[in-house]
């Protein structure tokens, strides 16, 4: 089909025509989605929404099509109602951040242009964004490197994986022996079963963090030979941070290398005041960053910064189509070593645009912003008799609490009525929370409810709400269970209806 007889392009002289109306009836549906969905993710559960969205979708493939706009006001509205909107208060379970619009639209544009990052005659002035934007945060996070470089990844897991591979690659024979907390994210262990790389050694950890002295222990006791340890910097479940000082001297004790895996941490760094928490990070040899966590980029947003650009040489690649030597010699860039993907998407547009927008100054307003509400949030889950907040500081922007009805029943009870509040608000579409199970005051390993704090916007007075909810759901869901405790032994119990009535 031609562009003339249905099929109008996003790019050329009449493109952005093409686009303005189907852009508003993409912007028109999402409004009215997101009233009709009317809270942070679609009641009813895996099944009502599976229902709602065949019934507007389907089928994906007519044998005649339905026109653009019927098209997309049908799937727009069915993937917009049924979202989980993490632009809502109450959609805090995870690393799961709302895109400011500037990056939205930013992210319109590269799709519109569709520059492809592997060859120069396809992203000519893409590329150079590419390159400003990711020394400005090689230098970000390597401030004293004489030449820091980094890679955009598609995020946290892919950087660890490039990480992982460029150390393979310098311990060559080998074998590379990765060191990681049992904190660490599953990445890191994927990408060892990826490489083909032994299992990796996991170190203890004490409240959530690598403890050195474990770390010096374990060392000690490989011998020697190339080694990656792998630290944190943001567990995805607490927020901790691991002690990279500690870690970094310790490494270097053993002639080690270190790697950090800053996902979720590493925009601390936008923030004078909170980036000493990060002290250590720029000893790593390797770091990943995600700025679509605590970043507010659209997916996906990943870095891989490296201390010294000589670090990448391992990703170099010949392809004739698109870095023959003598387009290269001629002075033509190779974006093909830049990645170990061959097409990718401008996602260092949205980025440019977003630093160029707020600068560092307002990027830290933002994060500073999270880091504050997240403890005024602990404070006020302090505040509430019928809430416990998991001893210990507040993890970056990271809160697990549970309710008190949980405490007082035996650790497998206790944490069924944790999972079944969270249950419970996620199906009623009310309120999206995550779930951790961590080591408690007493040493005992909990399940708790999460909250991942990363609205640019949304103050502590917005989240109190959930706090409401999350006591409720805790009340029924302990009736409930002394309900079904009762009957289990034969007692008459209160009907179903007055048990779990507010």
């Amino acid at each position: 089909m031609s562009a003339g007889t249905g099929a109008p392009l996003a790019g050329g002289v009449h493109g952005s025509g093409h686009l303005r109306a189907l852009t508003a009836v993409v912007l028109d549906t999402l409004e009215s989605a997101a009233r009709t969905r009317g809270g942070p993710l679609p009641a009813g559960g895996p099944d009502e929404v599976a229902r709602r969205t065949t019934a507007l979708a389907a089928p994906v493939l007519p044998e005649e099509g339905i026109g653009a706009e019927a098209a997309l006001a049908d799937l727009v509205r069915a993937v917009a109602e049924g979202a989980a909107d993490p632009a809502d208060p109450a959609c805090v379970a995870h690393l799961h951040c709302p895109p400011l619009a500037v990056a939205a639209a930013a992210e319109l544009a590269g799709a519109a242009l569709n520059p492809s990052m592997d060859s120069w005659d396809q992203a000519p002035a893409a590329g150079v964004i590419e390159e400003l934007t990711t020394a400005a945060l090689a230098r970000l996070v390597h401030p004293e490197a004489p030449a820091p470089d980094a890679l955009i990844t598609s995020g946290g897991t892919e950087s660890n994986l490039v990480a992982l591979l460029l150390a393979r690659e310098r311990a060559a024979p080998g074998p590379l022996r990765v060191v990681t907390g049992a904190n660490a994210h599953h990445s890191v262990h994927r990408a060892a079963w990826m490489l083909g790389l032994p299992a990796p050694t996991v170190v203890a950890c004490h409240d959530g963090r690598i403890d050195p002295a474990a770390l010096d222990r374990t060392l000690a006791g490989l011998g020697g030979g190339p080694v990656l340890v792998v630290a944190t910097a943001g567990t995805t479940d607490e927020g901790r941070i691991d002690p990279l000082p500690e870690i970094a001297r310790i490494a270097e004790r053993y002639g080690a290398e270190l790697h950090v895996d800053a996902a979720y941490g590493g925009p601390l760094l936008f923030s004078e005041r909170l980036a000493p928490r990060l002290a250590g990070l720029d000893q790593a040899v390797s770091v990943t960053l995600d700025l679509h966590k605590l970043g507010w980029q659209p997916v996906a947003a990943g870095v891989l910064a490296v201390a010294d650009t000589a670090l990448l040489a391992p990703l170099s690649l010949r392809a004739d189509y698109l870095n023959a030597d003598d387009d290269t010699e001629a002075g033509l860039p190779d974006l093909l070593g830049r990645s170990v993907r061959t097409t990718r998407r401008p996602d260092a547009l949205k980025m440019a645009v977003t630093f160029r927008t707020l600068g560092r100054r307002g990027l830290s307003e933002l994060v500073e912003h999270c880091v504050r509400t997240a403890e005024e949030f602990g404070r006020a889950v302090d505040a509430r008799p019928a809430l416990r907040r998991r001893p210990g500081a507040i993890g970056i922007s990271t809160v697990l609490f549970r309710p008190v009805v949980a405490d007082e029943r035996e650790a497998e009870a206790g944490d069924a009525v944790v999972a079944e509040v969270r249950r419970t608000l996620l199906m009623d579409g009310r309120a999206v929370l995550g779930r951790a199970v961590a080591e408690d005051g007493d040493g005992r390993r909990r399940l708790w409810l999460k909250a991942t704090l990363l609205h640019p916007a949304a103050a502590s007075a917005d989240l109190l709400p959930l706090l409401d909810l999350v006591a409720e759901a805790a009340e029924r869901a302990a009736a409930a269970e002394d309900g079904n405790s009762r009957s289990a032994a034969g007692g008459t119990g209160a009907p179903a209806a007055e048990r779990l009535s507010p």
